[in-house]
């Protein structure tokens, strides 16, 4: 292994991730998995600008330039919203704070990196599905495949919890409960736990999803859900894998179905369920709880949303003569060596 140049910014790392979140700040895994995220990310981003291996990087080279070039790099490059880049930004200066506390030498960088300010956010209602859209997308796996009907269900699920990417991808065989009123039970942000209910049709694929995929657990089985074999194993199944089938099957079903938008992905499909559950006459009290909101003022914007939708669908049964349509009517609502070290530092 490469001998480490910084040998005091590597056990800071380790000791942000692995000590002071989990232990003293009873931080989420979920929140954590972000922390170690961002700095993978900006670590991997320097190690490319300054061509050096990850055990040559220094506190010197995570200057404010480079946290910057990195901001905009995941923003321009990798597509990110103004909000990720946020995100990322305020995790770079939590682990910068904390080494700050730690370490007296460090509080230089600290102090430079507070001169990068947030991006300003343009609110905005959120993106969503037609029932026609989801209904093309359910239809594009092969079920006849295990690959398939695996895929299907995943898509299935996701769309009548309306779960987080992360929730479905953490559950267990055991928190799918069967019977009269069948539910589901997530594991959200924050550590907070929450059943949601399931219909009779998903507990129909469900049961054939586990006849494929896990014909010898029990319903009490702490086996993940959804897997993947490697190396002979089953392993979580990541996010990556889950955009990656996600993206083949919205470009086939938008030959079919225009109402498909460009870019599928998970998050989509929550979006989705929640705007139809409202459209469908649930009041947005339950919708809120149904999400796992902490406040109410989130679920809103499904409000907000369905507000524009109303004003496109008049505009659209309007005579083009109509004085409401006329010029002053323009208002809109608005594994080597470095993988090794990562490992050892928190990092993988």
């Amino acid at each position: 292994m490469a001998r480490i140049t910084d040998q005091t910014l590597f056990q800071l790392v380790h000791d942000f991730l692995k000590v002071y979140l989990p232990l003293y700040k009873c931080t989420s895994p979920n929140t954590i998995k972000a922390y170690r995220t961002s700095l993978e990310l900006l670590f991997d981003f320097t190690k490319q600008q300054e061509n050096v291996g990850l055990a040559e990087i220094t506190f010197r080279m995570l200057n404010c330039q480079m946290v910057t070039d990195f901001l905009d790099h995941i923003e321009c490059s990798r597509g990110c919203s103004t909000a990720t880049r946020n995100q990322r930004l305020a995790c770079i200066r939590s682990f910068f704070r904390y080494a700050a506390s730690m370490e007296p030498t460090t509080v230089m960088y600290h102090l430079a990196l507070k001169k990068i300010p947030q991006k300003k956010t343009v609110a905005a209602g959120p993106k969503f599905m037609s029932e026609a859209a989801v209904k093309a997308l359910l239809e594009q796996p092969d079920i006849s495949t295990a690959k398939g009907l695996g895929n299907r269900f995943f898509m299935i699920l996701m769309y009548d919890t309306a779960a987080r990417i992360g929730e479905v991808l953490n559950l267990r065989v055991k928190d799918i409960h069967p019977g009269a009123t069948p539910t589901a039970t997530l594991h959200g942000k924050g550590a907070k736990v929450r059943t949601v209910p399931l219909m009779k049709k998903t507990m129909e694929h469900f049961r054939s999803y586990i006849r494929t995929f896990h014909l010898d657990a029990d319903c009490f089985s702490e086996e993940y859900l959804f897997y993947v074999i490697r190396d002979g194993q089953k392993r979580p199944m990541s996010d990556d894998n889950v955009q990656k089938f996600m993206k083949a099957y919205g470009f086939s079903a938008r030959q079919v179905c225009s109402e498909v938008p460009e870019n599928v992905h998970p998050h989509l499909w929550r979006h989705s369920r929640a705007m139809h559950l409202y459209q469908h006459g649930m009041d947005l009290t339950l919708i809120s709880q149904w999400l796992g909101h902490a406040q109410l003022d989130t679920t809103l914007i499904y409000s907000h949303a369905d507000t524009e939708q109303k004003r496109k669908a008049i505009e659209q049964s309007m005579d083009s003569q109509n004085p409401l349509l006329g010029k002053d009517s323009s208002f809109r609502f608005q594994v080597d060596d470095e993988e090794v070290l990562k490992k050892l530092y928190g990092l993988k």
